[in-house]
């Protein structure tokens, strides 16, 4: 799926299902982060015209899907809790090139890979969560995930050279597919 290299293990769903309210917290959390990295990404590099516009659009759409995914923690009196971070990101964030001209490519692509991995997760929800309704909720959120991927992508080839673009893709997906099979199987978007 996308540039994914690996499948999210077949178990992982037997423990999302196993913990819900602990899935949505996580899931809240994540698009409040998704949200956060594009503004983020608007105050690093305000002169990169593309990447502002398509970044105000992603942290407009993914403040409204962490609200969608407040209120069900609301509607279904689950706290939501602290963010613990997320060990998925923390090691793709790991493998980024901290310094300037790649820095800003490297972002680009690991947010792409994340997410593709949230769009092979909430497929997987869509058809197999134990919950009818929140099958429903993940399938209405599948393209957007799938868009924001290209998206970042896309961007990321607006400023550099496709082909490295592709290249850069193609090792960091070979280590998000190390990452994703070293995480145990988790109540989480990305565990």
């Amino acid at each position: 799926m996308l540039c994914l290299k690996s499948a999210t293990n077949s178990q992982w769903i037997a423990a999302a299902n196993a913990d819900l309210p602990a899935l949505l917290i996580d899931h809240a959390h994540c698009e409040k982060k998704a949200a956060a990295t594009a503004i983020s990404l608007v105050n690093r590099y305000p002169e990169k015209t593309r990447l502002v516009q398509e970044m105000l659009e992603i942290a407009q759409e993914e403040l409204q899907h962490f609200s969608l995914v407040f209120h069900i923690l609301l509607d279904r009196s689950i706290v939501f809790t602290r963010d613990h971070g997320d060990e998925y990101a923390k090691q793709l964030q790991c493998h980024a090139v901290k310094t300037e001209p790649d820095k800003l490519m490297d972002s680009l692509l690991i947010a792409a890979l994340i997410e593709a991995r949230s769009c092979e997760r909430f497929t997987i929800l869509s058809e197999q969560c134990s919950d009818a309704g929140l099958r429903k909720v993940y399938r209405s959120l599948l393209a957007s995930e799938a868009n924001h991927y290209t998206i970042f992508t896309d961007v990321a080839k607006e400023y550099y050279p496709a082909p490295i673009v592709k290249g850069r893709l193609s090792e960091l997906s070979e280590i998000e597919s190390e990452i994703v099979q070293m995480l145990g199987n988790t109540a989480a978007m990305h565990g």
